[in-house]
């Protein structure tokens, strides 16, 4: 079960309707030194549900990052949350970026990593190699890209997100020659820092569904411990496990944030 503590606090996460900034997006550093993606893995965490993949940036990569996002404008949120919201204490900065998105999903071979090798239809696939439909079904269609909605959170001593569940969100993709309509299904979350940076906590925590009418896929709270340049992916909307970011007790956390999007 979730924490006691908390429980008082709504179980939604806060909405992403409000529109993000409308400053023009900032001059992001390039994604350098990175690893070869032949060395990239999906590694489940719960079926279908959690997967990780560790060493996605290098620990080099990420200090830079990091070094840059501290001079983001970054906003504190509110200490009280909005009604149906769940409680959320840390700082964030959120743009929309095709560019940055799009850089993400190719350059790093994220792209490759979730959607298979490129090949000739009916190719065989390597030995252990999910297929193109296993693919599919994993993600909840053909994903054709990120979530231009780019957000940057900083967790720093105190600070935490409460249990919540993650929504799916449609938009459209500024895709050429025509744009794609999408939806989300999966979030992404890109975590910057860990104990090796210094930062204690911060741990994001799944628990087992206790909602009428809802199965749970999990018999007791799944830990995933923070690890520098690290990809965490969990499935969201209505088969969102319910999950909170603990509290941080030393350092900062840095995660950035985007969501698979598939065809609809």
């Amino acid at each position: 079960m979730a924490p006691s503590k908390k429980a008082s606090s709504s179980l939604a996460r806060p909405s992403q309707k409000s529109k993000p900034q409308a400053a023009p997006p900032p001059n992001w550093p390039a994604f350098k030194p990175l690893v070869p993606t032949c060395d990239l893995s999906l590694s489940p965490v719960v079926p279908s549900q959690i997967v990780v993949v560790r060493k996605f940036w290098t620990a080099a990569l990420c200090r830079d990052y990091v070094a840059f996002l501290k001079g983001l404008p970054l906003t504190t949120t509110p200490g009280k949350p909005k009604k149906g919201e769940a409680l959320r204490v840390n700082d964030r900065f959120q743009v929309l970026d095709e560019a940055f998105a799009n850089r993400l999903w190719i350059e790093t071979g994220l792209r490759e990593l979730i959607c298979g090798r490129d090949g000739e239809e009916g190719e065989e696939e390597d030995e252990g190699e999910m297929s193109k439909e296993q693919r599919r079904e994993l993600w909840g269609g053909d994903v054709v890209g990120l979530n231009p909605s780019i957000r940057i959170y900083r967790y720093t001593q105190g600070q935490f997100f409460d249990c919540h569940y993650d929504e799916s969100n449609v938009l459209t993709l500024a895709t050429k020659p025509t744009p794609t309509p999408a939806k989300t299904t999966w979030t992404l979350l890109l975590y910057l820092t860990s104990p090796a940076t210094g930062c204690q906590g911060g741990e994001t925590v799944f628990y087992p569904d206790d909602l009428p009418g809802k199965k749970s896929v999990v018999d007791k709270e799944i830990v995933v411990s923070l690890e520098t340049g690290m990809l965490l992916l969990h499935k969201h909307g209505n088969d969102c496990m319910l999950h909170e970011g603990r509290e941080v007790l030393s350092g900062e956390k840095w995660v950035i944030r985007t969501d698979l999007c598939v065809r609809r």
